[in-house]
């Protein structure tokens, strides 16, 4: 993250109290770093070496020196600290409480108006619609995304400059006595508080004692914004805040609130809201109907009469709020491209953080972005461009095509292979869109640019049917489960089968990023495509097959032996590669305890360490072995069995072949249930895509998957009328039906037909009436208020994909997997 100011590295250390160690020169610091795999932009870059249950940065200073950076806040001085002679180190008892006393410092240094929002929904919306409702009397600075965490927080504060005139922070808590250090870095002048809701629930002892945390945030402020009608929220805020600051705004229908609303109207598109304030009637329009639209409005609209803005200006500004996309989306692109779709907003700091999200993708070898003009940044364009362009330097960007005025007038600041273009129109118009293959292509524009009509050129051409796959839930799932092993067992997340159904290298990319010890695949065709697509971590191969072993060994894959007559097979093929191995090629050892699938068994020991001790061409790397049930409690007996003798055969394979290797032999439904059997490794399947083994655990994953479709005709059915092939469905009544498209070929089963499957439209249940086709299907909405093009879930957060798995009598596996090539996969990242 690059700093508005640059800091002297004596200023920072009085300023976190820190001790200065082995300073070799008088640093002036451009840029904080906390994430070590992010590229450094700048020479005097400071990496906050953060301590957190799921990390620390400690590990990653060599690494963050050998990329150049010689400023370090740590808690602890490496012990080998001769290896770093050109690094300054500040020392400090605790790195985020550091990271966060430079956030308080900073602030500080300003005085305009900081509005800080929190509550249990909504946070970002509220922020967001002020940012379009005032971007044009204030330069804003806001936070990135969601950025409203304890780290969050104090990275989007120390982002104020001098330019802006107002701030907006968000402030999110999970825990008690988390949000006084974030009142202190926010130190809001006006405060909105959304609602409280059931988020988080599970670390309060009530919804009151939630609320009394959040509140703490407005403890100095002037004014707080809430919603008045919530009996709750009215009563506590009012014995917290009796007869002292801030002044409360509370807006609703009920006589008491300070805004009352006295009419709501609303049809298909829009709603018309009037209110009294002081005495005078307003009124306003806003293109939502839903109840939390109209709340976020709200707490948007009180906000603005707080800080005075004219009513016209109000009334003329609020129809013209839009929905806030708060995700980027990875699409396949025309010309073997993929595309990150970011279009509806362009601000540095959001550009920062869509260029990480471009470099953690290693599928093509070129990264391009096309960038609109970035509007009402509050620096003179010569000064934000030139930052532009030492940020895309720093990315690693190969291609930059600029659309807007203000680009093509600033053209000559940029040094990479660079395009411009007067308007989107101009683009679409003259470029040529053949000359755009194998690359990683970011959009990136301001809403007025209508860059959905570049995705539209550039996407490849879809059908309606898509499989949404969240990789904030798949990364939460995974550090879920991180949180649940010992600090020094490695993890391997499996990847066979297209990722369960949820992709290859797209899945396999974001594991990488965020540091997995191993992926394995089920054949080596599998580890071949995600070493094509710039997979460099370890890969375990389960079922080598002998015309496949001569890739492996190319692409350094490494197979799984369960037998003799694999092990033969593969040594067979080194002795065609012996030239070129440097080094013992790695293999996995399975062990049969009791799966009687694959695997040797405990008479096979033996043998097989005559057999390695003879070959040194190979290394065992792992043994492991496969539990039958670990998620069924009956079998608990026999998982205990399995363990010890897993236990017995890989001391003796140790002991025989004279040095140790990784054991590993949890699956996800044994990783939390059987700790003692943790040992170097554990393996992470069905769970690290939001299916847990047990109710208890499900509650703390988040669903990654959803498939969607949409309807494409709405039809009138006459009672004793028939749908479907072989009138297998008759109505029994007038009925009426909407024809979506997805059948069997898109993997949705023939035995969900006639009354057994379920959907989702606009939030209710609607059956599926008729024999499933192959590319469609038809479903009751008779009971359903819906139109033609409104969106279907098939299964998702509403609609569990277990509850489909039920239906069929099988499992979420079979589902997942069975899901069709041809139904795209879109990744989503916030």
């Amino acid at each position: 993250m690059l700093l508005p100011a640059s800091y002297t590295i004596e200023w920072l250390n009085n300023v976190v109290n820190g001790t200065l160690l082995t300073a070799k020169a008088a640093y002036e610091v451009e840029e904080l770093i906390i994430d070590s795999r992010k590229p450094v932009s700048t020479p005097n870059a400071l990496f906050f070496a953060l301590v957190t249950p799921k990390n620390d940065g400690h590990r990653y200073i060599d690494e963050m020196y050998k990329k150049g950076v010689h400023l370090f806040v740590v808690s602890k001085i490496p012990n080998n600290l001769h290896s770093f002679p050109l690094a300054t180190f500040i020392k400090v008892d605790d790195t985020l409480v550091a990271l966060q006393q430079l956030a308080k410092e900073h602030r500080h240094l300003f005085s305009f108006p900081i509005i800080g929002i929190t509550g249990s929904n909504g946070k970002t919306i509220v922020k967001e619609w002020l940012f379009q409702l005032l971007n044009g009397q204030y330069n804003i600075i806001r936070s990135p995304k969601s950025y409203n965490s304890q780290i969050g927080v104090p990275l989007s504060v120390l982002q104020m400059s001098k330019e802006h005139t107002l701030g907006i922070f968000e402030a999110g808590i999970s825990q008690p006595n988390e949000i006084e250090n974030l009142r202190e870095i926010i130190d809001p002048e006006y405060g909105i508080l959304t609602n409280i809701g059931p988020a988080h629930d599970e670390n309060f002892t009530s919804w009151e004692e939630k609320l009394r945390e959040k509140l703490k945030l407005f403890a100095l402020s002037s004014f707080l914004i809430y919603n008045g009608d919530s009996k709750l929220i009215d009563h506590i805020i009012h014995e917290v805040y009796d007869n002292r600051a801030p002044a409360l705004i509370s807006w609703g229908y009920q006589p008491h609130n300070t805004i009352r609303i006295t009419s709501l109207l609303s049809d298909h598109h829009n709603t018309v809201i009037e209110i009294i304030y002081r005495s005078e009637t307003s009124r306003i329009s806003i293109p939502f109907t839903d109840k939390a639209s109209i709340e976020n409005a709200m707490h948007c609209w009180a906000l603005m009469l707080c800080l005075q803005t004219d009513k016209d200006a109000i009334s003329e500004l609020m129809p013209k709020l839009t929905p806030v996309e708060m995700r980027m989306e990875l699409k396949e692109g025309i010309n073997n491209c993929s595309i990150i779709n970011d279009i509806y907003n362009s601000d540095f700091h959001s550009l920062s953080i869509a260029l990480d999200f471009l470099c953690q993708q290693q599928q093509h070898p070129r990264r391009t972005i096309i960038l609109s003009d970035i509007l009402q940044s509050g620096k003179t364009s010569v000064q934000l461009y030139t930052e532009v362009t030492a940020l895309l330097e720093a990315k690693g960007i190969n291609k930059l095509i600029g659309i807007g005025s203000d680009l093509m007038l600033h053209q000559s600041l940029f040094t990479v292979d660079k395009h411009f273009f007067a308007s989107t129109e101009a683009f679409l118009t003259e470029f040529d869109f053949s000359t755009l293959h194998n690359e990683t292509i970011l959009l990136k524009g301001a809403r007025k640019f209508e860059f959905e009509k570049i995705l539209e050129r550039l996407q490849q051409k879809a059908h309606e049917t898509v499989l949404e796959i969240n990789l904030d839930a798949l990364i939460q799932n995974l550090n879920f489960y991180r949180n649940s092993i010992k600090p020094k067992t490695k993890l391997m997340a499996m990847v066979k089968a297209f990722s369960y159904g949820s992709g290859g290298f797209e899945i396999a990319n974001i594991l990488q990023y965020h540091r997995v010890d191993y992926l394995t695949v089920a054949y080596a065709d599998e580890g071949i495509e995600l070493r094509k697509a710039g997979i460099s971590m370890p890969i375990m191969v389960m079922n080598p097959e002998e015309q496949g072993m001569d890739g492996m060994i190319r692409y350094r894959l490494e197979p799984e032996i369960y037998s003799f007559r694999v092990l033969g097979m593969l040594e067979n093929a080194l002795l065609s590669h012996t030239e070129n191995l440097k080094e013992p090629f790695p293999i996995h050892i399975k062990f049969d305890t009791g799966m009687h699938r694959l695997g040797f068994e405990p008479k096979d020991v033996d043998g097989l360490i005559e057999r390695l001790n003879t070959n040194k061409t190979i290394k065992v790397i792992s043994a492991f072995s496969h539990l039958v049930g670990s998620d069924t409690p009956a079998l608990d007996d026999f998982t205990h069995q399995q363990i010890d003798c897993f236990e017995q055969m890989s001391t003796k394979l140790r002991e025989g072949i004279g040095y140790s290797f990784i054991r590993h032999i949890l699956n996800s439904g044994g990783i939390r249930k059987f700790p003692e059997a943790q040992f170097d490794m554990v393996r992470l399947g069905i769970s690290l895509y939001g299916i847990a083994a047990n109710e208890e655990e499900q509650s703390f994953l988040e669903n990654v998957s959803t498939l969607k479709t949409v309807i494409s005709q709405i039809r009138d059915i006459k009672k004793g009328d028939t749908i479907g092939y072989g009138r297998a469905y008759t109505a029994e009544t007038d009925m009426r039906i909407a024809v979506i498209p997805i059948g069997y070929a898109d993997g949705l089963n023939r035995k969900l037909g006639n009354g057994v499957g379920r959907v989702l439209i606009n939030h209710k249940e609607a059956a599926i009436v008729g024999i499933i086709c192959m590319d469609m299907c038809m479903i009751d909405i008779t009971h359903i208020e819906a139109s033609e093009g409104d969106s279907v879930v098939i299964f998702g957060k509403e609609l569990p994909i277990q509850k489909l798995a039920e239906r069929l009598n099988t499992i979420p596996y079979e589902v997942l997997t069975g899901i069709s090539r041809r139904v795209k996969r879109i990744y989503f990242q916030e």
